[in-house]
């Protein structure tokens, strides 16, 4: 069953209504909860920005999988409007781009109300297991940055999560003193992902490296994978979703 609601973000785009997506199986009992970004893309090629999505309902819906997704949809501004835009929502940090230009970064505040509004919505309005172990967090693109920022911020929330394609290269120092900075708990779980035709992007290869042996020396429990001939967009990360599911549930 997926049920869609709309909400605002004050903080973020004052009273504009945007879509929360909320995925629940046709099962009895109480589920884990997949917090995800880009709600929009997940689950109808009609709604997905490039008419192409993850095609998430499907696959939980034939693999029978005891989970809860909830996804929100991303701010389709341009940066420059009076609030910012999806590359200001899904930043933890400041950060100045050649292509994009000075991005205000206000992570902070979107995973504020995933933390302290969303999910205890969700925690009261359906059938969850609300405890940190049961809480993953998951996301593309800038989606996954926020992923890493999520797991590593508030790692007393989220015990699992799945970043693919994360956009690290835009502050990679600042991401390496976050994850230097952070005391994950041992059963930290994360996936993450580039494709063999994306990580050819700029020095996006060495700084996946640096990220993913910081996390080890952090004693996160990585699961990373070089996706052959795999590209940065909804085609790819579609493919990649058995691969995350399997980390995410594993000895759960």
């Amino acid at each position: 069953m997926l049920e869609v609601f709309k909400t605002d973000i004050p903080q973020l785009t004052g009273r504009e209504k945007r879509k929360i997506y909320v995925y629940v199986p046709d099962q009895e009992g109480r589920f884990p909860v997949l917090y995800m970004f880009d709600g929009h893309n997940l689950f109808d090629d009609e709604e997905a920005t490039y008419g192409k999505s993850w095609g998430l309902k499907d696959y939980l819906d034939y693999n029978d999988v005891p989970l809860i997704v909830v996804g929100v949809e991303c701010n389709h501004h341009p940066e420059k409007y009076r609030y910012g835009g999806r590359l200001s929502e899904y930043s933890p940090f400041d950060f100045s781009d050649p292509e994009w230009g000075k991005i205000k970064g206000r992570g902070k505040i979107t995973m504020d109300f995933y933390v302290n509004e969303l999910k205890p919505y969700i925690d009261d309005n359906y059938p969850t297991l609300p405890q940190r172990r049961y809480t993953f967090i998951s996301g593309s693109s800038m989606g996954g940055l926020m992923t890493l920022y999520a797991m590593s911020e508030y790692n007393d929330v989220f015990s699992r999560g799945a970043a693919l394609s994360p956009s690290l290269i835009f502050a990679p120092e600042k991401v390496m003193d976050m994850i230097e900075n952070t005391k994950y708990r041992k059963n930290t779980v994360l996936y993450m992902d580039y494709g063999e035709n994306e990580i050819r992007y700029r020095n996006t290869r060495e700084v996946y490296g640096e990220v993913t042996s910081a996390l080890i020396r952090k004693k996160v429990l990585l699961d990373s994978r070089i996706v052959p001939k795999g590209d940065h967009n909804e085609a790819s990360w579609e493919k990649a979703v058995p691969f995350f599911m399997e980390t995410l549930f594993y000895r759960l």
